[in-house]
């Protein structure tokens, strides 16, 4: 008898065609009261192998399987495919509602609180004005440049100066870190990476992502020290775990707040 399905985050799912009628799609079912396209893929295998990423489900079948067999997997694991939809509709919300608008006063986050970006051409130079917590106001990032700058130079100029914060943010960070952990960091490189917020080298270089420069200091730290950790154990195994929470106890909540955070997309 096949699974029940949880009811269907409809909510998330909603206005996400790309996620229900797949490019390239090629059969369609009803799963949970929702009308679904997937891909299928033919291949040497022994199993019905399931994927649902950000274009989709694929469905990977043995070339001997009918389609009966193929609608009957589905049905059975239809309470997890709609969840991994759903979860791939909220990213894609989150990712729209984490777009920049380019335009003086926008505001996006700096170090876990609110930025706001103001054009200063009466500037010579940029200026950091701190937050001002009695008023409520955001820290303000005045650029010296003229009030009718295009969005694309603005998106340049102020990525520009996020990464100059981040390098030196960063340099610090690992200074703190490395001496308590026994490691030694020869190279800092900063990394534009879609996916991965750092990586180890054994030659002990280390890239960090430029645009942890928008999660507070902690969150920062955590990626920090997972980094250095893998100087000295270049995978993920128990051994490797140990030095990263004898150096941060609290590692897991950090690690959480990084997997939860909203970083603002720039293109």
């Amino acid at each position: 008898m096949s699974a029940p399905a949880a009811a269907p985050d409809t909510a998330a799912l909603a206005g996400c065609e790309a996620l229900l009628r797949p490019e390239g799609m090629h059969r369609e079912i009803e799963l949970g009261g929702i009308r679904l396209g997937y891909r299928l893929r033919r291949a040497n295998r022994r199993t019905i192998g399931f994927v649902v990423g950000p274009a989709g489900l694929t469905v990977s079948v043995p070339r001997w399987v009918g389609q009966a067999q193929i609608d009957a997997a589905l049905r059975h694991k239809s309470a997890w495919i709609l969840r991994q939809l759903a979860a791939q509709g909220r990213r894609h919300q989150a990712h729209q509602d984490a777009r920049v608008d380019w335009r003086d006063g926008t505001e996006l986050p700096w170090l876990g609180a609110p930025l706001r970006i103001r054009l200063a051409p009466q500037l010579s130079r940029t200026l950091l004005q701190a937050a001002r917590p009695l008023t409520q106001e955001p820290a303000t990032l005045l650029l010296a440049l003229p009030a009718d700058t295009a969005p694309e130079a603005l998106r340049a100029a102020v990525q520009r100066w996020l990464q100059r914060q981040a390098r030196t943010l960063f340099e610090a960070r690992i200074a703190l870190h490395a001496g308590t952990m026994g490691v030694q960091v020869r190279q800092l490189r900063l990394s534009s990476a879609r996916t991965r917020w750092g990586s180890a080298s054994s030659d002990g270089s280390i890239r960090l992502n430029w645009r942890l420069i928008h999660f507070p200091v902690e969150t920062i730290d955590y990626v920090v020290v997972h980094e250095l950790a893998h100087l000295r154990e270049m995978n993920h195994s128990p051994a490797f775990w140990a030095i990263v929470q004898a150096a941060m106890p609290d590692y897991e909540q950090r690690r959480r707040q990084l997997k939860d955070g909203v970083v603002p997309v720039f293109d």
